[in-house]
């Protein structure tokens, strides 16, 4: 089932997700329903509180992506990303490594909404999958920083608190429409979304 998205002004995308104790049927509807509405709005990541929902729990998928390249070890083992796709990741937990590098990121609950990112090359997650089996996942790439995107969500952080002061300035009358728009009840049709995976919509 397609879900709608939540806009940025809705409180719940400042909320920390609740750590998820047992994965039952609702849970593993919830992440399959994630699913078909990040593929539907053309997105490449998805967090529980963007569809209303404040739980530790996030899907990923970067295997539409031909133009920013991902690595992946799963239990330190290399794989093809693109097979491995889509993840779900639930109380997830990551280790940044390595140098930082800017990059474009957009956000579904930002429609129209793009800016550089500074997030670290790669990262390690250490997460549950829908079978409760812990698994490590060694990301480098697009894939980094999309884990990166989602962690923060998962905290109540957005990607427009890692924005350039200036850039934030800049798009203050964009945010405060969507603030208000939010405030009305709207909220994103992913079939309706027009953003593009190019730009790392999550």
């Amino acid at each position: 089932m397609i879900l709608s998205i939540v806009q940025y002004g809705d409180p719940i995308l400042r909320t920390k997700g609740k750590r998820i104790e047992k994965i039952d049927g609702h849970i593993r509807e919830l992440a399959a329903n994630m699913i078909e509405t990040m593929h539907t709005a053309h997105g490449v990541g998805l967090a529980a509180q963007q569809i209303g929902e404040a739980l530790q729990l996030t899907v990923i998928d970067v295997s539409q992506v031909e133009d920013r390249p991902s690595t992946m070890k799963l239990n330190a083992k290399d794989v093809d990303p693109a097979i491995a796709m889509p993840l779900v990741l639930i109380n997830p937990e990551i280790e940044l490594r390595g140098p930082t590098e800017m990059g474009v990121e957009g956000c579904l609950s930002f429609p129209e909404i793009s800016a550089d990112i500074e997030r670290s090359k790669s990262a390690i997650a250490h997460a549950q999958t829908l079978q409760g089996d812990n698994v490590e996942i060694e990301a480098g790439g697009l894939l980094s920083r999309v884990i990166q995107h989602e962690f923060d969500h998962l905290h109540g952080i957005l990607f427009i608190d890692r924005m350039n002061s200036a850039v934030k300035a800049a798009l203050s009358s964009r945010l405060k429409r969507l603030q208000n728009e939010s405030r009305r009840g709207k909220r994103i049709r992913p079939e309706e979304e027009q953003s593009l995976v190019t730009e790392t919509t999550l």
